[in-house]
């Protein structure tokens, strides 16, 4: 039977370590808590004359560096003097230098937000009047490339450890107390430990790249390193190692001084040890907690202890599973019904704590039921709540299982003493036999017909255990549900990285109500100037955004055309083509295609367009994000 077994095992493995690293490389650079909300000048505009400085409001407090912002010229040539600084509230601002000839400026900016994910992004405004520039921003992301790769593994393998740590502790103190001097839970619990710390200590070499420049050369930069401790994540990193030494004194004396007591001795020693690991493993999950979304926003007071008893909760249920299936398929000594019934209510109540912990932070990060289907962190919250709904799925034919196994356990138990005094019957004879002769030879013979024997009752009580039809469906279930697991932890990892709907949804109607101001203003001042803001999909895995074309000054004659393509989330989108066409239907003109030029990433102009005649003009946008993906939006707008 266990024979049949390995393969499957093997098999489940090795696509459960392809799904994950499916989803960790596709994660892509870590979306910020923070968003740009705004801009002075605002993005794409044409200015008059050249602004003493650039300021860029976002959605919450970020912190800056010398070169978190920068602007540059035409030829890409830095402007900017001295160093950013807060103007107000979260409201940043960079000098400028006096006298900037006309031209497209390009503005790039790289910040931390309160909740220590990197953002950065660009954009460009005009001087004068636009012009073509040498500066490239495709490549203006934060937490991408090799560095951003090994921070999300670093983040996913964190997680992993903690879950084990705390889980596997918790299943042997509270659910199988014999399992502490069995040899695989103890390697289990400490590969855990070890797991977390390595992971903790990549995580605190990468901060400084991570959030900076991206270099591999610069993950041994002490004096970034230096920068990093100075920071909130920087803190949590450190204290999540010193809380790891006491962890450590922990498992000394789980699997030392606990093991080697009788059970009498033990329940003075099982209190304090609850006690004390309970507090090292909520500190271990403050560490997350203080640090990340739960320690910005809304209600941070109480979303960082709904976080840890959410962690915690996590652990328990996971990091128990994956001590049950070690003891399932690598322990000898057999576990018994009454430990795994009592898991299942220990998994129970868990996942209590984690659907009431985790409906209050669904509220909390997304606002509305909108941002489930709107925004990236909806969709993907989505999906965990499926794969958490098909582990309580399977774990509720686990508890089935455990209700059957019960009278095996009870054969099995009855069995044993006569087993025992086969083998002692046997290693008597043997010592008997080898007192009463005078031969060394003789002696050792029987030495070593008593060891095969008891590996031979070793082995016929596994083939007897494993061959149970209620173990090995117990098997099976726990192994889908360590598989579901893996995926769920891989999907929380990426969550954790990503942008709450509720800030990307602000921060849309933030500059939703900017660009309506700004628009507002200009048709009372009179410039003529007409702004349509058109959102689009083309259908494909990165299709949504938004365009918006901009007629200067929207009369009969040329006109300036600029036309912006953004992200949902703000930035600029670097697509292959936009083309624009123009039609009076109520005098049946047009078509008129207009093909823009590429100024930048972005944004497109076009100068000397001609509108014939004045009237209700329908202007179609095509946009195309890939070879295949493309669409086509329009909106009416009074011209001349």
């Amino acid at each position: 039977m266990t024979q049949t077994i390995t393969p499957r095992v093997r098999t489940l493995v090795l696509l459960l370590l392809a799904a994950c690293g499916l989803l960790l490389t596709t994660a892509g650079p870590a979306s910020a808590h923070a968003a740009l909300t705004g801009s002075d000048p605002q993005q794409g505009v044409v200015v008059d004359k050249a602004p003493d400085q650039v300021s860029l409001t976002f959605s919450e407090k970020v912190a800056l560096s010398d070169d978190s912002l920068r602007v540059l010229d035409p030829k890409g040539k830095a402007v900017q003097q001295g160093k950013p600084s807060e103007v107000s509230g979260t409201t940043y601002a960079v000098k400028l230098h006096s006298g900037l000839p006309d031209g497209t400026y390009t503005v790039t900016y790289q910040v931390v937000s309160a909740d220590s994910h990197p953002v950065a992004g660009a954009f460009t405004f005009s001087i004068g009047a636009p012009s073509t520039t040498s500066v490239s921003v495709s490549g203006e992301t934060a937490g991408g490339g090799v560095v951003g790769w090994l921070y999300g593994f670093g983040r996913y393998m964190s997680y992993a450890g903690f879950i084990v740590l705390v889980g596997g502790a918790a299943f042997v103190l509270g659910c199988w107390q014999r399992g502490a001097g069995v040899r695989p839970m103890q390697r289990l619990v400490v590969g855990g430990w070890l797991t977390l710390t390595a992971a903790t200590l990549l995580l605190l070499l990468l901060r400084g790249s991570y959030t900076s420049s991206g270099k591999v050369g610069d993950i041994f930069d002490l004096d970034l390193l230096g920068n990093v401790l100075q920071t909130k994540a920087g803190a949590a990193l450190v204290s999540r190692l010193l809380l790891l030494a006491a962890a450590a004194l922990f498992i000394s004396v789980l699997f030392g001084a606990y093991d080697k007591r009788e059970d009498e001795e033990k329940r003075d020693l099982t209190f304090g040890l609850a006690i004390g690991g309970t507090v090292v493993a909520a500190g271990l999950a403050a560490s997350w907690a203080m640090a990340e979304h739960a320690s910005v926003g809304l209600q941070a007071g109480i979303a960082m202890p709904v976080d840890v008893v959410h962690l915690l909760a996590v652990a328990t249920w996971l990091g128990g599973l994956t001590a049950l299936l070690v003891a399932l398929y690598r322990s000898e000594a057999p576990i018994e019904s009454a430990a795994v019934r009592r898991f299942s209510q220990v998994a129970f109540g868990s996942v209590v704590a984690l659907v009431a912990t985790g409906v209050y932070q669904s509220w909390r990060q997304l606002g509305s039921w909108s941002a489930f289907t709107e925004t990236r962190y909806g969709q993907l919250l989505l999906v965990k709540i499926g794969l958490v709904a098909l582990l309580v799925g399977i774990a509720f034919i686990s508890r089935r299982w455990t209700a059957q196994l019960a009278d095996t356990v009870v054969r099995q138990n009855k069995r044993a003493p006569q087993k025992e005094r086969v083998a002692a019957s046997a290693s008597g004879s043997g010592k008997s036999k080898g007192a009463g002769s005078k031969s060394a030879g003789d002696s050792k013979r029987a030495a070593q017909l008593a060891r095969q024997q008891a590996a031979m009752d070793t082995a016929r009580q596994k083939r007897t255990r494993d061959g149970d039809p209620n173990r090995f469906g117990l098997r099976r279930s726990v192994l889908a549900e360590a598989g579901v697991a893996v995926v769920l932890l891989a999907v929380t990892t990426v969550l954790t990285q990503t942008e709450p709907g509720r800030t990307e949804q602000d921060a849309k109607a933030a500059k939703a109500a900017a660009s309506s101001s700004s628009s507002s203003s200009s048709s009372t001042a009179g410039s003529g100037a007409v702004t349509l803001d058109m959102s689009f999909d083309t259908g494909g895995t990165d299709g949504k955004g938004v365009v918006t074309v901009d007629f200067d000054p929207a009369r009969v004659g040329g006109n300036e055309m600029h036309v912006y393509v953004q992200r949902t989330n703000g930035r600029a989108f670097d697509i292959p083509e936009v083309k624009v066409a123009l039609t009076l239907e109520a005098k049946k003109i047009g078509p008129l295609a207009v093909t823009p030029d590429r100024i930048a990433t972005g944004h497109w102009s076009a100068s000397n367009v001609q509108i014939p005649m004045a009237g209700d003009w329908k202007v179609a946008v095509t946009v195309r994000t890939s070879d295949i993906d493309q669409t086509t939006v329009s909106k009416n707008a009074q011209i001349g």
